[in-house]
């Protein structure tokens, strides 16, 4: 039986074939759909590396920043 994590990382990484199969269909969106793909392919790794990792959105990155 699969778990939760094995499943959302198999999720990811076919997320990021889609996005490659719709790149190479369509020449104009193929830097961004790579782009895509390579995305989903870093979270499906930090998923498995670090299941309960976490990771600071911009908006939070910038709160942290100190004020002069």
């Amino acid at each position: 039986m699969a778990t939760h994590i094995e499943l959302a990382a198999n999720l990811l990484r076919n997320a990021a074939v889609f996005f490659r199969d719709i790149g190479a269909q369509n020449p104009d969106l193929k830097e961004q759909m790579e782009v895509n793909a390579q995305t989903y392919d870093a979270v499906a790794e930090m998923i498995e590396k670090d299941p309960s990792g976490e990771m600071p959105l911009p908006s939070e990155a910038a709160d942290d920043t100190p004020s002069t």
